[in-house]
């Protein structure tokens, strides 16, 4: 409940602040386990992949958040899970793929940390998580710079077909799908 009325505001507030457009809506599977991999511009990234969708989108967000007072609880109603930084977060990863088999919706910027453009090289969780999970790959755009009254855009791309990358056992599968979702973003940005 809490979703549906945040996500109903956020769509209101974008509208009208930043006149914001989805493409490719379509390409997003109605049922089943979905990974929405974006590009990473701005703390107000996870709220924008969502707004437009009519499934509910998790997140990993970084331990300390929870901690504080009403923020903490507030983010967990709304799907996000705590995530260690600087390691391997076992608990996040299995949490991830538990979600995912269950048919949920998850939102990961595989770049990791925030950029004014999309980078070149991707980190290999997203790639990990979809291939043990079985989850469909949708590579995501985020095209704007998040001012008053300018245009914004976001674009939902074809699923990414992992299993081309799974055929040559001596490749290193997870970069190799890292490089292709990474590419997507940025011919999707790159477009405008």
């Amino acid at each position: 409940m809490l979703y549906r009325v945040c996500r109903r505001v956020l769509r209101v507030l974008y509208a009208v602040f930043y006149r914001f457009e989805a493409s490719g809506l379509e390409n997003i599977p109605a049922t089943g386990g979905v990974i929405l991999c974006s590009n990473h511009l701005s703390v107000l990234d996870p709220p924008t992949v969502g707004t437009k969708l009519n499934r509910r989108v998790h997140y990993m967000a970084k331990a300390e958040l929870f901690q504080i007072p009403l923020f903490g609880p507030f983010i967990r109603k709304l799907g996000a899970f705590p995530v260690k930084r600087g390691g391997v977060s076992k608990d996040a990863i299995r949490s991830s793929i538990t979600l995912l088999q269950g048919g949920g919706v998850m939102g990961i910027f595989p770049e990791g940390t925030r950029k004014a453009a999309a980078s070149e090289m991707g980190k290999k969780g997203a790639a990990m998580i979809a291939m043990r999970s079985k989850a469909t790959i949708i590579p995501v755009a985020i095209v704007g710079n998040y001012r008053i009254f300018r245009k914004m855009k976001i674009r939902f791309g074809k699923p990414i077909d992992i299993s081309a990358f799974t055929e040559d056992p001596a490749s290193d599968v997870l970069e190799q799908v890292t490089e292709a979702i990474m590419k997507r973003i940025r011919e999707m940005v790159a477009q405008g």
